[in-house]
């Protein structure tokens, strides 16, 4: 019975005590969509580059990961918050350098009304993608909803030089909750 032990023991090592990769350094890949996007003719143009970029931001660092981040994502969509955030809780302890796993949490704080949670989560992902342009307008509704308009404003904003398709660019038109403010009488 001895010599089996090492084998059971490690079959009940948590996939958590395996390192996490480095995320793949996707900047140029992401670089390229920004390109695309920008120079995209209409809407339909710029989605479809919008969705290639989710695709990028979307791969997980290893099939673990992207077990647990798909986990997540079903669960978000039976509206599974409680499991949603969990998974996405464990994404960020066995990834923490995965700006996704952040932006996933980040979603369902957000979704939960806990504005405060997400906008820690959103810097999070930012610091470690400032090009994700998901976090980035994520990071302005986080902002709309704590009454920041200003930097909800600023956000958006810098998102949308990124990806001006986002369909969040509408409320900076006149009379939207980030448009232009009226001239006091």
């Amino acid at each position: 019975m001895k010599r089996y032990m090492p084998a059971i023991t490690f079959a009940c090592v948590p996939v958590w005590a395996i390192a996490c990769p480095a995320p793949p350094d996707i900047a140029a890949e992401l670089g390229a969509l920004i390109e695309e996007a920008n120079a995209a003719p209409d809407e339909r143009a710029g989605r479809a580059a919008s969705d290639k970029m989710w695709q990028v931001w979307l791969r997980a660092p290893d099939a673990s990961a992207q077990e647990v981040l798909d986990r997540g994502m079903r669960q978000r969509g039976n509206f599974d918050f409680v499991g949603a955030y969990d998974s996405f809780d464990a994404l960020v302890a066995y990834c923490p350098d995965y700006a996704e796993g952040y932006n996933q949490r980040a979603f369902i704080s957000f979704l939960r009304e806990d504005f405060a949670a997400a906008l820690m989560d959103l810097d999070r992902a930012l610091a470690l993608s400032p090009d994700h342009v998901g976090a980035q307008s994520g990071r302005a509704l986080t902002l709309m909803n704590l009454g920041r308009r200003d930097e909800a404003r600023a956000q958006l904003e810098a998102a949308l030089v990124n990806n001006p398709w986002l369909s969040e660019r509408h409320l900076l038109a006149d009379g939207a909750p980030l448009g232009p403010v009226g001239e006091e009488l």
